[in-house]
């Protein structure tokens, strides 16, 4: 079973995977005999998600695993597992031979505790998230753990958990509003970077603990700044001569939030600066304004809580329960009209059709949805696939191009709110490896990536995965414009999966067929 857990972040109690991985390796280091607990399931109401992480050596221990019923129990097992160095596998609450320590929420927690693990792993996944790499950690249930690398091959039994960077915020302002949120995120463990104007802010913010401080000289002159997509920008700002400027650089950056003080008429007025310095309405939309989940705060703690609420609401890296949902598309609606011998989705391609091969895809992990779109013009098509597990969607405007099947699949997808991702592909390429799929799905696990291409010798080909955010601009595409369009349009989040040329051969002609069964046993 595999778990993907984007755990969120605040240092001082150990709850981010950076500085409990960090803290175990230190530890390593010094010499010290240590290991680590990893939440692997969780039933009912558990503090912790799956992924949560808790170091332990011979004398300390950083991290926790439940709201402290449990913690202590789990470290002295976790020390006697360093003694006997074996792997141990716990659960405690529901169904559990530890009578004596029964979970107040009624639920159920499972562990894994790895004496001695490996120390180059521990090293490289702290060092990886510090650099603000997300990574994923692979385990086995023989106690083995890896980072998840591109392309690796993940069984039924593994558990898989992601963890991204820490929640960033990069805050510019002056006075009492920019220094209560500063000092709110500082203290519950996020990387805080504060840029304000005077001396005395400086000095505030210094002695509220904000070690990462920058004064900014003039609006002309803004030094450049480290956003990626887990930062947050908030401009506290209450000075025309400085909004315009600030907003422009945190627009050009990927912060997944961008969010300014001040009331509706003052956002307003803001927008209409930002259109005249040539801002797209797209740039603009992305800013938040009023800031806060609670509107109208005239107090600078309010204001800083509320602001910082909404942060966390949209943060691409809280925790989510369980891997990303992946519906597979088949788009098989095409007339075929090219192909000089009949309909080309039923060709033979060794002993199957064009059609078979290519929807007897095996991934891991399997997804439990998979749907083609054809059209009643070709009934076979549609008893082929049904015979694979297919669903089958009729598209009666195939004629009207390509974008007409990905609308009509992407409609049914859509009502499933559980599905995070959509994995695309052609009928009329019969040679895509399930490698190359299951590659496809592997990067995705990425939270920084939200689109991935094939791409062969410069060229983007499908098998194409968008993330949900991506649907409606799919949906819209008309004629014959396909995904590669809407990929070709993001300036973050975008990446490629080599292919080789002979798998992204689609069917074209007949010609396309028999030079490529010369050259490969089909």
């Amino acid at each position: 079973m595999v778990y993907i857990a984007f755990m969120s972040a605040m240092a001082q109690t150990g709850e981010h995977a950076a500085d409990v991985l960090a803290t175990l390796s230190k530890w390593q280091a010094q010499g010290e005999a240590t290991a680590l607990v990893i939440v692997t399931r969780t039933e009912g109401g558990a503090v912790r998600a799956p992924g949560a992480l808790l170091a332990v050596s011979e004398t300390s221990s950083l991290g926790y695993i439940s709201g402290g019923c449990i913690d202590a129990d789990v470290k002295l097992q976790a020390r006697q597992s360093i003694e006997r160095g074996e792997v141990t596998h716990l659960r405690y609450g529901a169904g559990s031979p530890f009578v004596d320590l029964p979970l107040p929420c009624g639920g159920a927690i499972e562990i894994t505790i790895l004496p001695r693990p490996d120390e180059r792993t521990m090293r490289t996944a702290a060092e990886t998230l510090a650099r603000r790499i997300p990574i994923s950690l692979q385990l086995s249930h023989s106690g083995s753990l890896t980072l998840l690398s591109a392309g690796a091959r993940i069984s039924e039994d593994d558990f898989v958990f992601g963890y991204a960077p820490k929640l960033q915020i990069r805050i510019a302002g002056r006075g009492e509003d920019a220094l209560a949120l500063a000092t709110i995120a500082t203290s519950a463990g996020y990387d805080v970077h504060l840029q304000v104007l005077d001396d005395e802010d400086v000095e505030a913010a210094r002695e509220c603990g904000v070690t990462s401080i920058e004064t900014l000289i003039t609006p002309a002159q803004l030094a450049d700044v480290s956003d990626d997509p887990w930062t947050a920008f908030v401009l506290l700002f209450h000075d025309r001569d400085w909004e315009v400027p600030l907003l422009q650089q945190a627009l050009r950056g990927p912060a997944f939030y961008i969010g300014a003080v001040g009331s509706r008429r003052t956002h307003q007025v803001r927008c209409d600066a930002l259109r005249e310095a040539s801002a797209s309405e797209a740039d603009i939309n992305r800013i938040v304004g009023p800031i806060g989940l609670v509107p109208s705060l005239r107090d600078a703690s309010m204001l800083a809580i509320s602001t910082l609420a909404e942060i966390i609401d949209t943060f691409p890296g809280k925790p989510i329960a369980s891997a990303a949902s992946t519906a597979v598309l088949m788009l098989a609606a095409g007339a075929s009209s090219r192909f000089e011998a009949g309909d080309k989705l039923l060709a033979q391609c060794g002993d199957q059709s064009v059609l078979e091969r290519a929807a007897s895809i095996a991934l891991s992990p399997s997804s439990s949805i998979k749907i083609a779109v054809t059209n009643d013009q070709h009934p076979q098509r549609a008893t082929q696939l049904r015979r694979l597990g297919w669903q089958v969607i009729n598209n009666p405007d195939a004629h009207l191009g390509q974008a007409t099947s990905l609308k009509a699949g992407l409609d049914a997808i859509s009502t499933n709110p559980k599905i995070d991702q959509v994995l695309i592909l052609l009928a009329d390429m019969p040679y895509v490896s399930d490698d190359h799929l299951n590659h496809i799905q592997d990067l995705a696990q990425n939270p920084a990536l939200t689109a991935i291409m094939s791409e062969a010798n410069g060229v983007l080909y499908p098998p194409a995965l968008f993330k949900r955010r991506h649907f409606d601009a799919l949906a819209e595409l008309t004629g014959d414009r396909g995904a590669k369009s809407v990929f070709e349009g993001l300036e973050h989040g975008a990446a490629t999966a080599s292919i080789t040329p002979q798998e992204a051969i689609d069917i074209d002609r007949v010609s396309d067929l028999t030079r490529r069964q010369e050259t490969v046993h089909a």
